[in-house]
């Protein structure tokens, strides 16, 4: 059965205090909203459609970021969840098999969960509804009304009385049915409410008016923790970061303060790999099995291959490469640069847009003079090459395989292959003029007081 995913986002997150669309606000480094969408993916999904209000080109293009074929729905007014998925109708023509609505600012929802609404689904009921018990009996969520395993019906926390508040079992508001028949019940429905809303969850209720079947299935109250203010973001962000270290864990990663370690979104760490405190994980970082994180250590867009070391206190940026056994020191960034096979840039280096070879060294104080204003060059340095400390090599450049460069040279022409560069200033020896000089100096200060 097809599935097709309809992602409500549309809302203004007044609470937020802030210009941005609420589901553009980042949990693990990432929108609310990509959340959402990779765990609708799960489900191998023929259409995404994303309903968008609030910020709309901002939305639509983050939505886009995530999946380049996602449809995006303009949800001009406000005036309900039933009166937004309504609005996905054009993206959903022509659709076959199910639609399953999520929420942009709901980012916990697990694969599992989803696939169980769809099993359901392929169970036998029309419509599934997602449910939880909330640990706040007084929580302002709607209500499931069951009879047996049947579903009956969703009433509003505003418009339900003592007794149906008192009822445990809450509405997540995912809700999965058959596409088409979801939007001919959704035309159904009308505002008679407290809010004057036209809500998603009158369908039920029709749909059993039908003689169809609505079902529960239900999960943890975490999973549909919603975020709709600074608080509640984080909220979020500590539980994104205390299921990313759970599973890191579950997954043989060594750490030894996990409390400290800082993942992102898509962060991948392999198993046998250490992970040590304080250690900050950007979008787009994997680390493969056996390599070492040391502590203090940022790193973003990059990979670290396997028996590899990092840090203390590196920083890694977007399109830095470490191939096996290379080792990145302390204090040393590195950026679009490839580091090869058991090469060495131990301390106090910048390495941007070059290609280090295999069993090459770096000294300290490296530096790849890679912008000249206006442009980036590249630096290449070929294997087993020796680049003494505080060596500026100025790019476009090239040190070949074996070369050797003295310190404190600044390298301006291409090194070949096994030769010795100097670039610096010829050093002049003026005996006893050093002390001459800090005299007059001194007698100069104590003159003016």
């Amino acid at each position: 059965m097809d599935v097709n995913l309809v992602i409500l986002a549309a809302g203004a997150g007044t609470r937020m205090k802030s210009d941005r669309p609420k589901v553009l606000h980042e949990v693990g480094g990432a929108p609310l909203l990509w959340h959402a969408m990779r765990a609708g993916r799960a489900l191998e999904p023929a259409r995404t459609v994303v309903v968008a209000g609030t910020g709309f080109e901002e939305v639509a293009a983050a939505a886009r970021a995530f999946d380049p074929e996602a449809r995006i729905a303009h949800q001009r007014e406000r005036l309900g969840t039933g009166h937004a998925v309504l609005e996905a109708a054009e993206a959903l023509e022509g659709a076959a098999g199910d639609a399953l609505v999520l929420y942009g600012d709901t980012p916990f929802v697990r694969p599992d969960t989803l696939l169980a609404m769809t099993g359901a689904r392929g169970g036998g009921a029309d419509l599934v509804v997602l449910g939880f018990e909330a640990a706040d009996p007084e929580a302002r969520y709607g209500r499931l009304v069951t009879e047996g395993d049947r579903l009956l019906r969703i009433v509003e926390w505003k418009d339900a009385d003592a007794a149906t508040r008192a009822i445990p079992l809450c509405n997540s508001g995912v809700l999965a049915c058959d596409a088409g028949l979801l939007l001919s019940l959704l035309r159904e429905v009308g505002n008679d409410n407290a809010a004057g809303e036209y809500y998603l969850t009158d369908v039920v209720g029709l749909a059993v008016a039908r003689g169809l079947r609505a079902a529960v299935v239900r999960c943890a109250e975490e999973e549909t923790l919603g975020v709709n203010s600074r608080e509640e973001l984080g909220a979020a962000e500590r539980l994104f970061q205390a299921r990313a270290r759970a599973e890191a864990l579950a997954d043989g990663v060594a750490m030894a303060a996990p409390e400290t370690v800082h993942f992102a979104f898509d962060t991948a760490v392999g198993r046998d790999a250490a992970v040590e405190p304080y250690v900050v994980f950007g979008p787009g970082v994997t680390v493969e099995s056996g390599a070492r994180v040391r502590a203090f250590s940022h790193l973003e867009g990059c990979h670290v291959s396997r028996g590899a070391t990092v840090g203390p206190f590196a920083r890694l940026r977007p399109g830095a490469e470490l191939a096996e056994d290379a080792h990145v020191g302390n204090f040393v960034e590195i950026k679009a640069a490839s580091i090869g096979q058991g090469a060495k840039v131990n301390h106090l280096a910048y390495v941007g847009d070059a290609e280090v070879g295999s069993g090459a060294n770096l000294g300290a104080g490296t530096v790849t003079c890679n912008y000249d204003g206006v442009s980036k060059h590249r630096t290449t340095i070929g294997a087993r090459a020796f680049i003494g400390s505080d060596t500026m090599l100025v790019a476009p450049v090239t040190v070949g395989e074996g070369a050797v460069t003295g310190s404190g040279s600044v390298i301006t022409e291409d090194v070949p292959a096994g030769a010795l560069a100097l670039g610096r200033a010829r050093q002049v020896v003026k005996p006893g003029l050093g002390t001459r000089i800090m005299e007059r100096l001194r007698a100069l200060k104590a003159q003016k007081g």
